[in-house]
């Protein structure tokens, strides 16, 4: 839809200038209600040090800012830990994050902890300082969106444990309770 020539929305058209549009706001309208939440739950308690991951060119900030040949381009590349087109660029990145910060700094993954594609690759770099939500466990992508909305419409930051050691599956939590009009308040 947004790279569609008869597309007029805002965000089409941003996407379809030079100038390009957030990688945020893409990637939370291509993806929907998990990255949705991912991003407004970064924006809320980590807004300046808060990273897209995407499919070949490594770390990007939210703001960082996309066209239609970049999507087209991160559409070609499988996000899997085996492939060095992902792999390698968010290798890199991690890398550098990690020596930038003196190598004392914990990495909040909002990913997903359940497959080897993100926690792989940042694992080998921060080890146990790669920390997911406790409350990931056992949810679906939807059920993780309306978690992360939900703390950041309250104020309240997740509590987090190390990814590597940890039980990444688990039996499924309760259903969220709906709270009306959190898509609303979100932006979404």
């Amino acid at each position: 839809m947004l790279t569609r020539p008869e597309a007029a929305f805002p965000l089409a058209l941003q996407v379809r200038s030079s100038a390009g549009a957030p990688i945020g706001d893409v990637f939370a309208f291509l993806s929907g209600l998990y990255f949705r939440g991912k991003l407004t739950y970064a924006r809320a308690f980590a807004p300046d040090r808060a990273f897209v991951i995407t499919p070949c060119d490594g770390l990007f900030t939210l703001e960082q800012r996309i066209t239609i040949d970049t999507i087209r381009r991160f559409a070609e590349v499988d996000i899997h830990h085996e492939d060095e087109r992902f792999r390698g660029p968010l290798l890199r990145d991690a890398m550098d994050l990690d020596d930038a910060t003196g190598g004392a700094a914990d990495a909040i993954l909002l990913g997903s902890i359940a497959s080897k594609k993100y926690v792989e690759v940042l694992g080998s770099v921060f080890g146990e300082r790669l920390l997911f939500p406790e409350a990931f466990v056992g949810r679906g992508d939807m059920s993780r969106g309306g978690l992360l909305l939900r703390a950041a419409r309250e104020g309240k930051e997740l509590d987090y444990a190390p990814v590597i050691g940890a039980v990444r599956r688990g039996k499924r939590p309760p259903k969220l309770v709906p709270i009306r009009g959190i898509l609303k308040d979100s932006g979404g």
